[in-house]
């Protein structure tokens, strides 16, 4: 994973969280410049640092070594890390029960990837829309 990469997926997991760098700095051990940095895909992380964001994100770290890069599956869209930048997702996200709010940008890039185009921001407010409606719906009963 190259650092603009790994800078994207912080921003948008502290944005969905409706974290500010300051917050996930404290819980890290970090600083906020070195927060800063890292999302905006500047810096040379150690791994201890990683672990440290990954924990005060409410996330896992997981290292995979493997043959093809491309095993490891489909990053996050750059226009979905754009739209979880935005005050809608992060109102919506922080609505969300806990179990849903760690998987929301995952399951996004799931249903995106149906597609099979590049999203538009219009597409990802749909996609919002069908997350929201889906976890506020009445149990059947």
């Amino acid at each position: 994973m190259e650092i603009e990469e790994l800078g994207g997926r912080l921003r948008a997991r502290r944005a969905a969280g409706g974290r500010t760098i300051a917050s996930v700095a404290a819980d890290a051990g970090l600083s906020v410049p070195y927060i800063a940095n890292l999302e905006n895909g500047r810096g040379n992380p150690t791994l201890s640092a990683i672990a440290s964001l990954a924990s005060a994100l409410g996330t896992k770290l997981r290292i995979d070594l493997v043959e093809d890069e491309h095993e490891g599956g489909p990053g996050l869209p750059s226009s979905l890390v754009e739209f979880a930048q935005g005050p809608r997702f992060r109102a919506e996200a922080r609505q969300l029960p806990p179990a849903a709010r760690e998987r929301l940008l995952s399951a996004m890039a799931g249903l995106g990837a149906l597609a099979g185009r590049p999203l538009s921001d219009l597409d990802w407010h749909r996609v919002l829309d069908t997350v929201v409606l889906l976890n506020r719906g009445t149990p059947a009963g």
